[in-house]
C-alpha cells in the first residue's frame, strides 16, 4: 500500500507541475502577432488565479529587457527591437521554481515607402547571350556578371558599343551572381556553390576565393565604401567584411506591410540600397542602418513584355541588374539577355 501511495503523490505532483507550466502563457501579444515599428507592444502574461510570482524577467532574443513583479504588465517600444522575427521569452519566478515561457512577433515598417515610376533617359546595347547577374559602373565601363552553369563570366564592357573589353570564364561548376569592385579587387558570388571568388581588378586574374558562412546562397553584391553587403534571396542583406569575407551580422528588409523575400541584385546610392526583387519589375530602395524600405521604383514596361515570345523565356529573362555613375549621377538598369541597358531617372509620384 504505501508504495502504491506514494507513487500517486508523485504523478499527482507531476502532473500538477506540468499542469501549472502549461497554464502560463503571454496574454499578448499573441503568438507571430505583426506590429509596425512604432508601435507600443503590451506585453503581459496569462498566469492561474492562485500563482503570485515574486517577480518575472522579460528576455527579447536572450537579452535581458525588464523586471516586473507579480502580474505586472510592460509597454515595450518596438523601435528599440529592431525590424524581423523577435522572440519574446519570461522567466516566472516564485519561492522555489522557475516556470519559462515564450511567444514571438514581426516587426515590419513603421513608413509606407515613396513611390516611383521613370523616365527613360537613354539607351545601350546589350549582349543578348548575357543572362546578367550583376551590374555596376567604373571609371567609364560596365562591370558586369553573368550566370548560368557553363556560360558564367566575368567582363568589362563599353558601353557605348555594348562590346566586351576584357572577359574571363568561369569553371563550368560555378553559376556566377552579383559583383562589386573594392579598389583593385573585383569580388564575384557564385549561386549555390558556397563559394565567392577575388580577381585583379585590372587583368581580372583570379587572386583568391572565400567560403560563406551562414547565409546560404549568393545573389546579390555591393560596396558601401566600408563594408561588402551581400543578399541571398531572403529578405536579408548580410554585412561582410571587406578584407576577409566573414559575416559581420545582417539586417532584415520590411516595408509596411512584411517581409520583402527574393532580393537580388544590389547597388548602394548615396547612402541607400537599390535592389532588385528577383522576377519582378521594380526596384526598391533600403535604409541599410534598420532594415525598412523607403521607397519603391515601378518599372514596369521598360521592356516590351511581348519581347521574349517565348513563356519560359519571359519568365526567367527578368530586370536584374542596376548601375550607377557617380559622377554625372547616372543610374542604369537592365535584365537578364535583354537587348539594351537603359539609363533612367525616378519620378516621384
Amino acid at each position: 500500500m504505501n508504495k502504491i501511495c506514494f507513487y500517486v503523490i508523485f504523478l499527482s505532483l507531476a502532473f500538477g507541475c506540468r499542469e501549472r507550466a502549461h497554464l502560463i502563457d503571454f496574454r499578448s501579444p499573441f503568438q507571430g502577432e505583426n506590429f509596425k515599428s512604432g508601435e507600443t507592444i503590451k506585453v503581459q502574461l496569462d498566469l492561474p488565479g492562485s500563482l503570485r510570482p515574486d517577480s518575472v524577467v522579460y528576455h527579447v532574443d536572450g537579452r535581458s529587457l525588464a523586471r516586473k513583479r507579480g502580474k505586472e504588465a510592460l509597454s515595450l517600444p518596438s523601435a528599440t527591437l529592431g525590424l524581423g522575427f523577435r522572440q519574446l521569452r519570461a522567466l516566472v519566478y516564485t519561492a522555489n521554481r522557475i516556470d519559462t515561457v515564450q511567444t514571438n512577433v514581426v516587426i515590419r515598417s513603421g513608413r509606407k515607402p515613396d513611390r516611383y515610376t521613370f523616365k527613360v533617359r537613354n539607351v545601350f546595347p546589350h549582349d543578348t547571350s548575357a543572362y546578367t547577374q550583376g551590374l555596376e559602373f567604373h571609371e567609364g565601363r560596365f562591370l558586369e556578371s553573368t550566370g548560368q552553369r557553363g556560360h558564367s563570366r566575368l567582363r568589362w564592357v563599353d558601353p557605348v558599343t555594348g562590346k566586351v573589353m576584357r572577359e574571363v570564364s568561369l569553371d563550368k561548376k560555378y553559376f556566377a551572381e552579383g559583383v562589386t569592385r573594392v579598389g583593385n579587387r573585383i569580388i564575384q558570388l557564385t549561386w549555390q556553390e558556397k563559394t565567392g571568388l577575388v580577381y585583379d581588378a585590372a587583368t581580372l586574374e583570379q587572386t583568391g576565393s572565400f567560403p560563406y558562412q551562414n547565409s546560404p546562397e549568393g545573389w546579390g553584391l555591393c560596396y558601401d565604401g566600408s563594408r561588402l553587403l551581400k543578399s541571398d534571396g531572403s529578405n536579408r542583406i548580410w554585412f561582410l567584411n571587406r578584407e576577409t569575407y566573414k559575416e559581420e551580422g545582417f539586417i532584415e528588409i520590411y516595408d509596411d506591410k512584411g517581409a520583402i523575400d527574393r532580393l537580388n541584385e544590389l547597388e548602394y546610392i548615396d547612402g541607400k540600397i537599390f535592389a532588385n526583387v528577383y522576377g519582378q519589375e521594380k526596384i526598391i530602395m533600403i535604409d541599410p542602418a534598420t532594415g525598412a524600405v523607403t521607397g519603391e521604383a515601378d518599372l514596369t514596361g521598360l521592356l516590351p513584355k511581348d519581347y521574349f515570345k517565348d513563356e519560359m523565356a519571359a519568365s526567367n529573362n527578368v530586370l536584374n541588374g542596376i548601375a550607377y555613375d557617380q559622377a554625372r549621377k547616372r543610374l542604369f538598369v537592365g535584365g537578364k539577355k535583354w537587348p539594351k541597358i537603359f539609363e533612367i531617372s525616378l519620378v516621384r509620384n
